[in-house]
């Protein structure tokens, strides 16, 4: 059984204890359990487009972070040069449920 859910503004498949990497959730903490929208919900041959009575739940494990993004403005014969970096911020789920609300 898997599932297709919305989180971050994209949509994710996710089966029973998968670790999934999403945008940092500003009011998870380690170890809470947050509630995702399921979309799709397939179970075996069986294809459930209308998931709204589906919840998927997950447990948060921890923050990750992405790779460094090194970013170099230069313009020629001025001597303007500048850098700039950027490392984005994630929150890691572990997915402990698919069930019928």
């Amino acid at each position: 059984m898997y599932a297709i859910v919305r989180c971050g503004g994209r949509q994710e498949k996710v089966a029973l204890d998968d670790v999934l990497t999403v945008d940092k959730l500003a009011e998870a903490e380690e170890g809470a359990t947050i509630t995702l929208p399921a979309l799709l919900v397939v179970d075996g041959e069986t294809v459930i487009t209308d998931a709204s009575g589906y919840t998927v739940t997950a447990e948060v494990v921890g923050e990750a972070a992405g790779p460094k993004i090194n970013m170099i403005h230069y313009k020629n014969k001025s001597g303007y040069k500048r850098r700039q970096g950027h490392r984005q911020k994630y929150t890691q789920v572990r997915v402990t449920g698919i069930e019928k609300a």
